[in-house]
């Protein structure tokens, strides 16, 4: 049966070198999941991987957007659902690999068919919560859709925006259009994490910060500062050095403020894995050393 073997993880645990060595033994390409990697001109900042690592194995998803342009975990789950039978037509195993959870949520289980918010659309409403707060974000959502205010957690900026986002763009109520039915798949998924001790996982998220400045990180984000205005770069580590460059901190409080904010992602990405019923947890090298051929 075809089969999609899903290597995943928190940032920073490893997930690139066991997905390559794994597609190399059996000999498939590699679907990225990593919803920044899919952008040019980030490569030191989202970690991508490097020349040599996408000579090794072929890369999908991988530098194939412009920073301007938008793209959705829907459209991501229609686009892999187009290459897969391609690529099961060379081998019935394929890799995915990435920490974008709902990326890869949205391919295992399917999405609801949300719209993609144009950037218009995403400035406004974070004009409104910025200038007005979250009270006036949630006043807007009562308006234009009732039951998505009575379930959203009042306290939570991000899920209010994102409700009057969906509203605004797609013109119906965001309930109209979130019905949270799986989809069924006529594949196997088998889904596995890097899991870790927790002081050894930031001691590599702190290392990595380090080797990302050393590799030229601030500069990266100099060449993009022009565009920080785009939902592409609302990412950590260039979020923190835009606040460096505007003067609202120092070079140094920016790197710790980076390698702080990556710790916070990788343990929301944890808490995500770890409530996944078909998550298996698994070190780096048990995940390397998998052997899918005799499954």
């Amino acid at each position: 049966m075809n089969t999609l073997v899903i290597i995943t993880g928190p940032t920073a645990s490893g997930k690139t070198a066991a997905a390559i060595e794994l597609a190399e033994r059996l000999g498939c390409d590699i679907i990225s999941a990593d919803s920044r990697q899919m952008y040019r001109g980030l490569n030191i900042g989202t970690a991508a991987p490097s020349p040599a690592e996408l000579a090794r194995v072929r890369h999908h998803f991988v530098h194939t957007l412009d920073l301007e342009q938008s793209y959705s975990a829907a459209q991501y789950e229609a686009d892999v659902l187009r290459l897969l039978p391609k690529l099961w037509e060379k081998n019935p195993v394929q890799v995915m690999c990435g920490g974008s959870m709902m990326y890869i949520d949205a391919v295992c289980k399917g999405i609801d068919d949300l719209p993609t918010i144009s950037d218009g659309v995403r400035a406004k409403v974070k004009g409104i919560y910025e200038s007005q707060g979250l009270e006036a974000v949630r006043e807007l959502l009562r308006e234009l859709d009732p039951l998505s205010y009575e379930k959203v957690d009042p306290k939570n900026p991000r899920r209010n925006v994102h409700a009057v986002e969906i509203c605004l763009e797609a013109g119906v109520p965001a309930s109209q259009l979130l019905t949270g039915t799986q989809k069924q798949r006529d594949f196997r998924i088998v889904k596995y994490y890097i899991d870790m001790p927790r002081e050894e996982l930031f001691e590599r998220i702190n290392l990595r910060v380090e080797r990302m400045i050393e590799a030229g990180l601030e500069d990266e984000a100099r060449s993009v500062y022009h565009l920080r205005h785009l939902n592409s770069l609302n990412t950590v580590g260039y979020k923190e050095m835009f606040a460096y460059f505007d003067g609202l901190m120092d070079r140094s409080t920016a790197i710790a403020r980076i390698q702080k904010n990556t710790r916070v992602y990788a343990k929301k990405q944890l808490t995500w894995l770890r409530r996944d019923p078909i998550a298996i947890p698994l070190s780096p090298k048990e995940i390397s050393q998998l052997n899918l051929l005799q499954e």
